[in-house]
């Protein structure tokens, strides 16, 4: 007999980085240590029932939802070789979770649309085919709000924090460190930074740092647009209610440049 006073277990919430575009597909030399933690990453983690993903290559006015039951690849990058429109990650898409998702954000007040049309980004297949290459986890994206508000990235997860108890794997797709013209220097500044933040502050002042993460040293060096750093947000905004704190799950280098991944069990 299930004791039900026993605490739920929660699915963790994971950040992690993609890289550039898909050379970890291409096994880029620079990317060996990403590759490395990507392909090795789950087998820290249970195995999903199925993987909300929020990638920092999808924006929309409103939060739009991926409802196709079974997406098609979006080759949104240029200049690399002809395998790299060849790719193919053929996990299904899961209406029924995409409508449960409308129904969460509905009920936080969060407008939002399902997007029947919208297929795999970079920021979604090129991780997951290092993750879950048997692609047999259904997935459902979940887009960035075009204004970029951080509270509102924040409030995002929260409104999605239940999926948690049905074994969806919130999964953050983005880089910590995204400007090609920063230095080592900007990038080690701003991730320590982003260590302190979601490692070792708790989560009311957490959130107050990350609403204002403009001010972090060397932040704009580092995103000049925050596009692949507001997937955390939203991975924060998720576990804040249950996780304390995270863990500095990878850190790496990428092209001389600090990189991290983070994790909310």
């Amino acid at each position: 007999m299930t004791d039900i006073n026993q605490p739920i277990k929660l699915m963790p919430v994971l950040y992690v980085p993609h890289g550039g575009g898909p050379m970890p597909l291409l096994g880029e030399p620079g990317h060996r240590d990403l590759i490395g933690f990507l392909k090795n990453i789950s087998t820290e983690l249970p195995t999903p029932k199925a993987i909300l993903m929020i990638s920092g290559h999808w924006e929309s006015h409103v939060a739009a939802i991926s409802s196709s039951p079974n997406p098609q690849m979006l080759y949104d990058y240029m200049g690399f070789p002809k395998e790299c429109y060849q790719y193919q990650y053929s996990a299904a898409g899961n209406p029924p979770l995409a409508q449960q998702i409308a129904r969460l954000l509905n009920e936080h007040k969060i407008d939002c649309v399902l997007d029947e049309n919208r297929g795999y980004d970079h920021g979604t297949f090129v991780p997951l085919m290092l993750m879950y290459p048997k692609a047999n986890i259904p997935v459902v994206q979940l887009s960035l709000l075009r204004s970029l508000d951080p509270a509102k990235h924040i409030a995002l997860g929260q409104a999605i924090a239940s999926l948690r108890e049905q074994g969806v794997l919130i999964l953050g797709s983005g880089m910590s460190f995204h400007e090609r013209d920063g230095s080592y220097e900007h990038s080690a500044q701003f991730d320590d930074w982003l260590t302190e933040t979601l490692v070792h502050t708790p989560s009311q002042k957490a959130t107050q740092r990350l609403v204002n993460w403009a001010s972090a040293p060397a932040a704009r060096d580092c995103h000049r647009r925050e596009d692949h750093l507001l997937p955390m947000h939203v991975c924060f905004g998720a576990a804040m209610d249950t996780t304390k704190h995270a863990e500095k799950i990878y850190a790496g280098l990428l092209f001389g440049k600090r990189i991290a991944g983070f994790l909310w069990r």
